[in-house]
């Protein structure tokens, strides 16, 4: 390094946001996540005794994942690499692997590679990577906000060790407030600054756990803020309202808070609490989560859930859909409200899944056992010849529309897939094949 990147950098560091200037610089500046780092955690013996091997953050964003990277860098004694994923390319990691490669050869020094936003390489790009884990020439610390079971390659993670960083609660965000208030040196303490303990716990708790979000409100609370007539700068709650304005959504539609929310949302629904599957749709919906892909699973949900037991869950399920392809945002909210409530508050049944899918079960099983000749089409020429429909007893023919004949292959005769429950419409359907004394459809007691 010259002294013109020297300057450079110190220049940077003077002129960072201040969530980037508040960053620890040890284990016990870190405030939060001690659950992987209070002091009897393995992450932390493991930065103390100098002995990380590879390991991966994942957690939502201003939960400390690049904090603790950098605490790392601070007191391991081997050499410390960083690049990002959203703009390093393979020659990137070449260099990382060879400078790793030479530490270990003339020094004996190892090398700990932090990849941020880990998630963003491509398979071909994290495989690369994989000899160099495995063999020790580089020690990998990736940080993710996408789950890694979905988003890094299943080598890599029998490799590392993962820890997944929880939001920070309200108490860790008005401590890390707190503090920046007070430095002077790194933080605002030089700007005379004091926080209302109403404005602080109003900006704690609209960061929904997001450290860097707090601070950066914080920040430009007090820098846009006028002095007092006593010279200090006040930041009250209608200032601290302004500077964040709308709490952050914690919800990526192509992550796992995406599938954590529509799982929440359909197990509601599922588990009849109207309240619930509301709440979680206005999640969905204010996250800007498309609306015909919710409408597609409250359908799924009125089939798979519902079933029978109110077969008009389906209709309107299926009829929200159309709707909402029609009007689109922001009325389409109700029209989904309106199907998600209906859904939720039906009776419950899940007879027509289990149903089909002992079907396809015994399907995969034998495919083709012989149909029953009677039941097989007699309109074409010869059909008669080869005894292809004789025999079959036309059900309108009989007393209530309805004749004992059999169905099912000879090998499956007496078969019982379609189990209906207790509950709504199905209790009724129970009843009707009673009357017809069909007692493979009545429910044994």
């Amino acid at each position: 390094m010259d002294l013109f990147d020297y300057m450079r950098e110190k220049e940077q560091e003077k002129e960072a946001p201040l969530a980037s200037r508040l960053r620890p610089l040890t284990l016990e500046e870190v405030v939060g996540q001690e659950h992987i780092i209070g002091r009897e955690r393995l992450l932390y013996r493991a930065i103390c005794a100098d002995k990380l091997g590879s390991v991966i953050f994942y957690g939502p964003p201003g939960t400390g994942k690049t904090t603790l990277a950098r605490v790392i860098a601070n007191t391991t004694s081997a050499e410390f690499r960083q690049i990002n994923a959203t703009s390093a390319g393979k020659k990137d990691m070449e260099e990382a692997v060879a400078a790793a490669k030479a530490g270990l050869g003339m020094y004996g020094r190892k090398t700990i590679l932090f990849v941020d936003e880990i998630h963003r390489f491509n398979k071909s790009q994290q495989d690369y990577l994989l000899p160099f884990v495995e063999d020790g020439t580089v020690s990998l610390i990736g940080a993710t906000t996408e789950n890694p079971y979905f988003e890094v390659n299943g080598a890599l993670l029998s490799r590392s060790i993962i820890f997944e960083l929880k939001p920070l609660s309200k108490e860790n965000i008005a401590q890390l407030l707190r503090r920046a208030v007070r430095d002077t040196k790194r933080g605002l303490g030089a700007f005379r600054a004091e926080v209302d303990e109403d404005a602080l716990e109003f900006l704690a708790d609209m960061s929904n756990g997001d450290a860097r979000a707090a601070l950066n409100a914080l920040e430009l609370g007090v820098l846009t803020t006028q002095r007092g007539e006593d010279g200090i700068i006040r930041i009250t709650l209608p200032v601290a309202s302004e500077c964040i304005q709308k709490r952050a959504l914690k919800y990526d539609k192509k992550g796992d808070n995406h599938y954590d929310t529509i799982s929440a949302f359909i197990k509601s629904m599922r588990g009849s609490d109207p309240d619930a599957a509301v709440y979680y749709l206005a999640r969905m919906l204010c996250a800007g989560e498309e609306a015909a892909f919710i409408a597609r699973r409250i359908m799924i949900c009125a089939s798979e859930d519902v079933s029978n037991a109110d077969p008009n869950a389906l209709v309107v399920a299926a009829a929200a859909a159309q709707a909402v392809e029609r009007l689109g945002m922001p009325e389409a909210r109700i029209v989904l409200a309106q199907a998600a409530i209906y859904v939720a508050c039906a009776p419950k049944s899940n007879s027509a899944i289990t149903a089909i899918d002992r079907a396809m079960q015994l399907v995969e099983k034998d495919p083709t056992p012989p149909i029953p000749p009677y039941l097989q089409d007699a309109h074409y020429g010869g059909a008669a010849k080869l005894e292809r429909g004789v025999g079959y007893q036309y059900a309108h023919n009989f007393e209530n529309h309805y004749v004992d004949q059999q169905y099912l292959p000879d090998v499956y005769r007496d078969l019982v897939l379609y189990e209906p429950s207790d509950n709504g419409y199905e209790r009724e359907i129970q009843e009707y094949f009673r009357k017809l004394s069909v007692s493979k459809h009545s429910k044994k007691p």
